[in-house]
């Protein structure tokens, strides 16, 4: 009698306990075992058919194969990236919208434009990192081929070799900014409304040089508009491999890359963050994938969340630094 008690009442605990579970995991705003059941958006805070449409589309792809339901792409472009970054930090941390976004706007637009709407450390969660594209030093035909005659010619001719920019404050310029101490040059910027139109001038012979990102140069190099004279990554690039480094040229604190990567509305809970960040690694490293980002001048830059956090504190330190002694300021 004792025994059929006994059993009785751990039965009835089980039960207890089984409901008290259930009733918890409906109470969490965003349980995990449901998700995903509809859509992904990914935001990409630029215009369609931009460098970050490059890898965020493909990756967008495969990401919903991996997780059984459509990774659907958002545009949403403006303000240097700062609108659609801002529409990310600012949704329901829920797993269904997320940002494909670069340094530039995670980690240098909030130094530049202080009155944003979100921050670097607080306003996001970080997913994983994915890709980094360096910069290339191009000059156009005619001009100074090396980047040795580059220095000379600005030795020079203080304050009258011009160094193109896609606008005041973005990669180009901060990279000629870092140039111009590396070397102790008198460098003239010319900031454009994009990097088209700088790429262009500089083809054209307007403006000497400029620190092109190299995926988007390559079309201009390969045509001939384009003098490649160094890139800025750690080692030469499978898409440029005759073309030295920075480094290799005497300058390594010019080893500098801007990486691209996968973020979520700040609260994202961490098994969504981790099932994310799996699915991304694979998809990434793979090799089809690999061998394309080697084509188009990037390469793959995967981290854990804890990774990209760290990337983004050490970026914005970085170009704080470069902000603050090149009196770069911005409304």
């Amino acid at each position: 009698m004792f025994a059929v008690l006994a059993r009785a009442m751990r039965a009835a605990r089980r039960a207890a306990m089984g409901a008290f579970t259930l009733s918890a995991l409906a109470s969490t705003p965003y349980a995990f075992a449901a998700w995903p059941d509809q859509a992904i958006k990914l935001v990409v805070p630029f215009p369609p058919g931009g460098l970050a449409d490059l890898v965020a589309r493909p990756l967008a792809d495969k990401l919903g194969v991996a997780l059984g339901q459509p990774v659907i792409i958002e545009n949403r472009g403006g303000a240097s990236g700062t609108i659609g970054t801002a529409h990310v930090a600012a949704s329901a941390p829920n797993g269904y919208t997320l940002l494909f976004a670069t340094a530039n706007e995670i980690a240098v637009s909030p130094i530049l434009y202080p009155n944003l709407r979100y921050n670097p450390f607080d306003s996001f969660t970080p997913v994983a990192s994915v890709v980094e594209f360096p910069s290339v030093l191009v000059t156009g035909a005619g001009k100074p081929a090396t980047v040795a005659a580059l220095v000379q010619d600005a030795q020079a001719r203080p304050g009258r070799v011009s160094f193109a920019s896609s606008g005041a404050g973005t990669t180009n310029h901060l990279m000629a900014e870092l140039f111009r101490e590396a070397e102790h040059v008198d460098i003239l910027h010319v900031h454009y409304k994009g990097g088209g139109p700088a790429m262009a001038d500089v083809a054209a012979g307007h403006v000497e040089a400029m620190f092109a990102t190299l995926p988007s140069a390559l079309g201009l190099i390969a045509g001939g508009g384009l003098q490649p004279l160094a890139v800025s990554s750690a080692q030469r690039s499978p898409a440029l491999p005759k073309v030295p480094t920075l480094a290799e040229l005497g300058q390594p604190e010019l080893a500098v890359t801007i990486w691209a990567g996968v973020l979520g509305p700040a609260g994202l809970p961490d098994e969504i963050t981790q099932r994310l960040n799996t699915e991304i690694g694979r998809i990434v490293q793979a090799p089809e994938f690999r061998e394309f980002l080697d084509r188009n001048g990037a390469s793959v830059r995967f981290t854990t969340p804890a990774g990209l956090k760290d990337s983004i504190a050490d970026h914005h330190a970085r170009w704080s630094r470069t902000i603050k002694t090149a009196g770069i300021a911005l409304n």
